[in-house]
Formats: C-alpha cells, structure tokens, sequence
C-alpha cells in the first residue's frame, strides 16, 4: 500500500510540474498550401504545438530594407498560406506560435550594424512594418504565442527606446501572448523580457566535444548552462521556453550544435543521445515552459531518414524519443 501511494504521489507530482507543458514543432513552410496530409505525421509525434514561420529577407547585415509577404516567396511563408495552415492545426487541437524571422544569405542577424542613424530609424520603419503585418495576421487567426524577433541581439542592445515602443505597439494589435528568441550565447542581454510572457531562447548550447556523447555526460554538460537559467527565470518571474532546439544526427552534433554542415558524418545515435538528455534536463523542471524542436517538414515520407544530417528527426530513431517524451507530457498539457 506504501509503494502504490508513493507511486501515485509520484505520478500526480510529475503531471502537475508538466502542466501546459510546450511540445512543439518547428513546421517549415513548403511551395504549397498545407493539407490534412501534412498535419498527420505531425500529429502522431504528439506535439501540442506549431511553431510557424514565414521569412522575410536582407541582403546584409548593414541592409536597411526587408522584404517579405512576396509572391516571390513560397506559398507557405505568405499571408494566404499562414492562415491556411493555422485554421488547420487550430482544427486538430494544436496551438500555435506565429514566428516571422529574417534570414540574411551572407550574414547572422544577431550582428546588424547600421552605418548612421538614418539608417537605423529606416531599420526600425521597415521591421516595425515587417513584424506588425504578422501580428496582426496571429490576432486575426486567434494564434496563441507571436515571437517579435530572433536572434537580433545588436539591434536589441542598440535601439532599446525602439524596441520598447514596438512592443507597445504589438499589444495594441495582438491580445495573445508574447515572446522574443534570442541566441542561446546572448539571451541575458535582452531588457525586455521582463514585458513578455516568456524568456525565448534558441537553445543550441555548447555541450561535450565526443564524437557520440552519452546521455550521461550531456546531463552533466547541461548543468553548467542550466542553473544559469533558472536564475535568470526567477529574476524575471518568467518560464523559459525553447523557441528552437534541436541537433544534427552527426558526428559531434553537441559540441556546436548551431554550426550547421552537410559535410558531417552521419550519426544516428548521437542526435538520440542529445535529445534524450536535454528532455531528461529541463522537461520536468516548473521553470521550463517546453519547447519547438527544428525542424519538421511537411513531405514526411520523403524527407530524413538514416542517411540524412540534418536537425530533422523525421525518419530516424530519434523520432521515437521525441514521440514517447511529448506522450508522457501531452495529456497535462491538454488540461
């Protein structure tokens, strides 16, 4: 009789720490407009969350114009086809985060540079612009979390009053809640998170240097980036949420899991070992809100598999540890 109370204790303590807990998955736009057929296969992952995210564009990192909504653009970045695709995870019960981003060819977002003020008042022009098009879009299709940027720590440090001003301004349009996705390196640079609803991070943290790290000494490496965190959540009274996480099925995927090369050999195990310790780290832990592993495609059947490298775990073994994680903790996450 001890062991089944202590077991239901056990049981009723973990559910409520995963209450509302983020599964989520980080759905890349594609040429044509989303169907049920694409939702499926997400769906049986067990994710109670979509990140969408439409790109816009900059030539360099001193640019001043954004381009986006174009019909240049595929259909899935665009007005018609976010609609499209959050009316239908909406449909399936899945919540959404809207995330508009930038995408640079030649250049990280994180180091823009303007070369005079001009040029920063005609920056912040364009991305109020930019983001206020897509909060409005989130406000519209009752989308429940909109991300105000990613990864733009330079402009975040630079232009405060701005950026201030901007978040204003997206609450005068947009009554969900907010977020913001900084680089895993630079989040407590950030001065605002503390007007948000969550402390966003793009979570590729340096960990072990092995070719397949185990799980046991990847929880170890966490700590060191862990604790951390949790400080900076409780400073701020806000939950941490991984806007991104995710690894490489490489060959060294811990030791920069941000530094993205089709070169790698590909290593199954390691990508399961990575994901398995980080969930085993953070997805029972109150101060984590959850988070959205990168990246899922919508052609499922053709996509990942045993010989691909890239972040997807569509087709290979890690799949399952990502389903049998947002398993345990989904039902709670649905209260």
């Amino acid at each position: 009789m001890k062991k089944l109370f202590y077991f239901t204790f056990l049981l009723f303590t973990f559910c409520s720490s995963q209450e509302h807990k983020i599964n989520g998955i980080s759905f890349v736009a594609s040429p044509n407009l989303t169907t049920q057929k694409e939702i499926n296969p997400v769906i049986e992952t067990h994710a109670n969350w979509v990140t969408l995210m439409p790109f816009a564009f900059m030539k360099t990192v001193n640019d001043t114009a954004i381009f986006f909504n174009s019909k240049r653009q595929w259909i899935g970045e665009r007005k018609e086809g976010i609609e499209n695709a959050s009316t239908l995870f909406h449909s399936n019960n899945i919540k959404i985060m809207l995330k508009p981003q930038i995408w640079i060819p030649k250049g990280f977002t994180g180091h823009l540079e303007m070369k005079s003020e001009e040029d920063w008042l005609a920056l912040e022009k364009n991305y109020a612009r930019f983001i206020l098009f897509y909060a409005n879009i989130a406000e519209y299709q009752n989308i429940e979390l909109f991300c105000i940027g990613t990864e733009l720590n330079s402009f975040v440090i630079k232009r405060p009053l701005f950026w201030k001003t901007l978040i204003q301004d997206i609450k005068k349009v947009y009554h969900g809640k907010l977020t913001y996705a900084e680089n895993w390196d630079t989040y407590q640079n950030v001065p605002f998170f503390n007007t948000l609803d969550y402390i966003g991070i793009d979570a590729y943290f340096p960990l072990a240097n092995e070719q397949t790290p185990s799980i046991e000494l990847l929880e170890k490496e966490w700590n060191r980036h862990k604790n951390s965190m949790e400080s900076f959540a409780e400073k701020h009274n806000k939950k941490v949420l991984f806007t991104e996480y995710g690894y490489q099925s490489t060959d060294y995927t811990t030791h920069e899991p941000w530094n993205f090369s089709k070169e790698k050999k590909v290593n199954l195990q390691a990508q399961t070992n990575a994901l398995q310790a980080l969930y085993n780290q953070f997805w029972k832990e109150d101060w984590f809100a959850g988070g959205f592993l990168w990246k899922w495609f919508e052609d499922h059947t053709s996509v990942g598999g045993v010989n691909d490298s890239d972040y997807t775990v569509q087709n290979k073994p890690s799949l399952e540890i990502v389903k049998r994680m947002y398993s345990e903790t989904s039902n709670a996450s649905k209260n």
